[in-house]
């Protein structure tokens, strides 16, 4: 039982602990998590990798947007080994953070405010400037000693707010590391090659964000060696694809679904 006197506090305390239930047992079961975004295809699954500002949840929202791709997840998932050679991969709810900028770029910037103005609220994470930005009709970014101020989206805002559909689980298909640039033609970058390493795992030192001391996880909060030894082997055989993208969403749909074989929803 969880008790408090404030409902936001409480309702966040209890999602936590719950939260820290299921991955427990998803890590317990041999799962590992990556450090990735992901869009899904007919159970084909996109996996983008790259540290904060890479262009992750750029990539996995431009296909979501454009082409009606299911957003599986935003900034990380669950991996595992299956029995006929691939990779499961399922979703980690969790807020997504998108900047001023990728929101107007996506053209989400008037039904934010809207949905702001009739009493809607995001999630309660969000600095409360990013909101006053919001009502105001800002579309530039927002920056504080050099770190970007951004929109927190719920999970369950995409499709009410953004008609973005959720995917629920999908199987490795294939890799993208992108790298933006504002005035760039997306494109395949020539002689870039990049290679899935330990650093596009999630480890206990990233996750374990909660003590765990009603002993919910009791493993690694990234998942066993084991487990991330022979999920990067299988993905290794995937297609790779190291890209830059500009700030055009549309342009980066287009060109991201002819590589990665999804056209047909975008065409």
């Amino acid at each position: 039982m969880i008790y408090g006197r404030e409902t936001e506090r409480v309702a966040t305390a209890t999602a936590r602990l719950a939260r820290e239930v299921v991955r427990g047992q998803l890590l317990r079961d041999g799962w590992a998590v990556l450090h990735a975004s992901a869009v899904v295809h007919e159970g084909r699954t996109i996996l983008t990798f790259g540290q904060k500002g890479a262009g992750k949840t750029t990539t996995a929202l431009a296909l979501a947007a454009q082409g009606g791709l299911g957003l599986l997840a935003n900034d990380r998932v669950f991996v595992l080994a299956n029995d006929h050679g691939g990779v499961d991969v399922l979703p980690w709810p969790s807020a997504a953070a998108l900047g001023l900028g990728l929101l107007d770029g996506l053209g989400w910037s008037d039904t934010v405010r809207e949905r702001l103005e009739r009493g809607e609220t995001l999630h309660p994470t969000q600095d409360g400037r990013v909101t006053k930005a919001l009502l105001a009709g800002r579309r530039e970014p927002l920056w504080e000693d050099g770190k970007e101020l951004k929109t927190q989206v719920w999970p369950n805002q995409f499709p009410d707010w953004f008609g973005i559909p959720l995917a629920t689980h999908g199987e490795a298909a294939a890799l993208t590391f992108p790298r933006i640039e504002q005035d760039a033609e997306p494109a395949l970058e020539e002689g870039v090659v990049r290679e899935l390493g330990y650093g596009d795992f999630m480890s206990g030192e990233t996750e374990d964000r909660y003590p765990d001391v009603f002993e919910l996880a009791r493993v690694d909060g990234g998942g066993s060696a084991e487990a991330r030894r022979e999920v990067a082997h299988l993905l290794a055989d995937l297609p790779l694809h190291s890209v830059v993208l500009g700030w055009d969403v549309a342009a980066n749909a287009d060109f991201l679904a002819k590589l990665t074989g999804c056209a047909d929803r975008i065409g």
